[in-house]
């Protein structure tokens, strides 16, 4: 089994910023994601949508990532493609 990075638990609350209001930190904790991953989930979207394999979640779940999550990437920069 692959170690989880530990960047990864913050990972989520690092776009929430956004979500609050401050894009700018938000873009800053984008790039940072982008820098710390070790594969290119941060470059879209819809690369995201695949490594993250939303379709393993149960519709409420999924429903919630893409409101909250998916949403505060948008605000941070995120381009869809």
């Amino acid at each position: 089994m692959a170690a989880i990075p530990a960047d990864a638990v913050t990972c989520p609350a690092r776009f929430a910023y956004a979500l609050a209001g401050e894009p700018e930190r938000a873009a800053a904790e984008l790039a940072e994601a982008r820098r710390l991953s070790g594969d290119d989930r941060f470059s879209n979207l819809a690369r995201l949508r695949e490594v993250e394999d939303l379709g393993q979640l149960i519709p409420k779940v999924r429903a919630l990532f893409e409101a909250t999550y998916i949403a505060g990437l948008r605000k941070a920069g995120m381009p869809e493609e």
